[in-house]
């Protein structure tokens, strides 16, 4: 006799056995992210959301920030959710070691399961679980050099990550590398128009002053940062504030 409901069964699996209601709505989650931070002019607005989102969809997660390296020694905390992510950093810059200034430059992720029994960075995860943070999970978001961007998970329960908080946490960082990319894009962008209307100032008073073209004032203001050595901004910063070309 035929088992017409073992049938059904097999023909239509549970979400618990595939999966496949949770990875819908985390797709929905992420793509309604994705949208909410493309449509965000302000930049740090847009940040400050997606670490919020994170702590909300990475399964452990209590705290997070974006921690940004420069010259594989000096960590900052941006956007964190709390002041333990910046105590975190510090710790990582005081000491020289921890996973922003070692893996997290070779590898994709880094999962610290328990501070407590952490080998890789003996002092830096004592300080870190003295702070508060008993597990970590670190996300690249770009590498330049000897620069660094990374997403940095805290828990403060030992084992609260694991390998669907890292499956996740990918999605979610591929997610993020993107927004970060085009706010740095955004912040480039914005410093770029900032010198230019300071150069057209400096310009502008060079030309009312000495009654000469606008081509023959940035001449001016560039001939006098080729001999100072120092950038054309300065140049114009400095006459813009004191009325005065930088001396000899």
């Amino acid at each position: 006799m035929r088992d017409d409901s073992h049938d059904s069964a097999r023909g239509k699996p549970s979400a618990e056995s595939a999966g496949d209601v949770p990875d819908q709505a985390l797709a929905e989650s992420l793509g309604t992210l994705a949208r909410q931070l493309q449509s965000e002019d302000d930049t740090e607005t847009m940040l400050d959301e997606l670490v919020r989102s994170a702590v909300a969809l990475i399964p452990g997660t209590d705290e997070g920030s974006i921690s940004v390296v420069l010259a594989r020694r000096e960590v900052s905390s941006y956007h964190g959710t709390s002041a333990l992510p910046n105590q975190v950093d510090a710790v990582q810059s005081e000491l020289g070691e921890g996973p922003c200034l070692d893996a997290a430059f070779e590898q994709q992720t880094v999962r610290v399961d328990d501070m407590a029994a952490e080998q890789r960075w003996p002092r830096f995860s004592r300080r870190a679980l003295e702070l508060g943070a008993r597990g970590m999970l670190a996300f690249q978001l770009y590498v330049e050099g000897d620069n660094l961007g990374a997403l940095n998970l805290y828990s403060r329960r030992a084992r609260a990550f694991d390998d669907e908080s890292e499956q996740i946490g990918l999605l979610f960082a591929t997610h993020a590398a993107v927004a970060f990319a085009n706010a740095q894009k955004a912040d480039q962008l914005g410093r770029a128009i900032a010198s230019r209307d300071l150069i057209g100032q400096a310009k502008g008073i060079l030309m009312e002053r000495f009654q000469i073209e606008a081509a023959v004032a940035f001449r001016v203001l560039s001939r006098v940062s080729q001999q100072r050595n120092v950038k054309l901004r300065e140049v114009a910063e400095e006459l813009v504030r004191t009325g005065h070309l930088m001396e000899s």
